[in-house]
């Protein structure tokens, strides 16, 4: 395997360049569920309507300088705006500091998609399959470009990942009567197989399990009852597992 090491204006290129990639990622989360432009439409305040100048699109310093607030309405801009953009910027990070050379880009590419995955299903419970289907070509690119021998272990992964959670939402839905699994998650599972290989999927799904029950343990402490029939949006838990997994590896059991 070779992979090219990065010089270091290609690092600050990354790392400059991530929180705006995060900016355009909030406008995908919000956007593209509601079926609006994501690309041509011009940015605006969601509460006045105003259209948005370059002064009022520079990721982080906007909010900061105007305090959170649309400088023409003073009306509140969602916390998740500077959120997102943050976090994009965090995956850039993460990704120099574990992955060497061209694959800290392409690093920076699966959490970017994971988090706009995980970000829409978690308020609207639905996975696109316009980020689904080329996150999956991407992970077998990926395969390919760092080992071209492995690449069927990459096919056979997301094959396996989706009929795996295809068949475990029939049977549910046989057994119980309703649905407990959305097909988008089978999607999913199997995009994230293209990246990390059959090998890969018990450890995502170990992972992702501690996850949903991490996160079912919150929300029972919190407001909100918890009981066998509160909706879990599993694609969150399935992004943050393939991120770990896909870094670090699968685990390696004794």
């Amino acid at each position: 395997m070779v992979v090219m090491e990065l010089n270091l204006d290609h690092r600050l290129l990354l790392l400059l360049g991530s929180p705006f990639v995060g900016s355009f990622l909030g406008v995908l989360i919000e956007r593209l569920p509601a079926g609006r432009p994501v690309v041509l439409g011009r940015s605006a305040c969601s509460q006045c309507g105003h259209a948005l100048s370059a002064r009022d699109l520079v990721p982080l310093a906007s909010w900061l300088v105007n305090r959170g607030r649309c400088r023409y309405c003073s009306g509140k801009i969602p916390w998740t705006c500077p959120a997102i953009e943050i976090a994009a910027l965090l995956i850039a990070v993460w990704s120099l500091a574990v992955l060497p050379g061209w694959l800290a880009w392409a690093g920076c590419g699966l959490g970017w998609i994971l988090l706009v995955l995980g970000s829409i299903d978690q308020k609207w419970y639905l996975l696109p399959n316009v980020l689904t289907g080329p996150l999956a070509a991407g992970g077998l690119l990926v395969a390919w470009l760092v080992q071209p021998s492995m690449l069927i272990h990459h096919v056979a992964g997301a094959a396996i990942g989706f009929f795996a959670l295809t068949a475990l939402q029939w049977s549910y839905r046989r057994l119980r009567g309703r649905e407990g699994l959305g097909a988008g998650d089978a999607r999913l599972l199997g995009a994230i197989g293209a990246w990390v290989g059959w090998q890969g999927l018990p450890t995502i799904l170990i992972y992702a399990g501690i996850s949903g029950l991490l996160w079912s343990v919150i929300e029972a402490r919190g407001s909100e009852r918890v009981t066998l029939h509160t909706r879990l949006a599993f694609g969150p838990h399935l992004c943050i597992a393939a991120w770990l997994a896909w870094l670090y590896g699968p685990l390696q059991i004794v």
